[in-house]
């Protein structure tokens, strides 16, 4: 047998094994504080289920968005392939160009409002 089927065969029989232990292992029975939301060692105030606004989630995927923008724009990943420099610059303003823009319509529409 070679490496690589010894270690594959290794891998497969760990992972069952784990898999089995971890079935038949853990103890099945929750109480009442087990079950009950935890909230920082305090007594729940209310349902734990209440529903978050959509405004939240918006403003959290243009906060993505946005923290996209300097991951692609810090390092430069593509710039070193392009021929000049300007070249590399000019794409660079475009991203830029073209996430101002998404910006300036989500404030125009209202997206960044936080109330209504």
């Amino acid at each position: 047998m070679n490496l690589i089927t010894t270690i594959i065969a290794i891998t497969i029989t760990l992972s069952a094994v784990l898999a089995t232990i971890s079935f038949w292992l853990p103890q099945m029975t929750p109480d009442a504080e087990k079950l009950s939301p935890y909230e920082c060692g305090f007594d729940p105030l209310g349902s734990a289920r209440l529903p978050f606004s959509l405004r939240f989630f918006l403003i959290a995927i243009l906060f993505l968005l946005f923290d996209l923008e300097i991951a692609l724009l810090l390092p430069l990943p593509w710039g070193d392939q392009l021929t000049t420099p300007a070249l590399t610059l000019a794409w660079s303003a475009a991203v830029l160009a073209l996430l101002t823009l998404g910006l300036i319509y989500e404030w125009t529409q209202g997206g960044l409002e936080w109330a209504e």
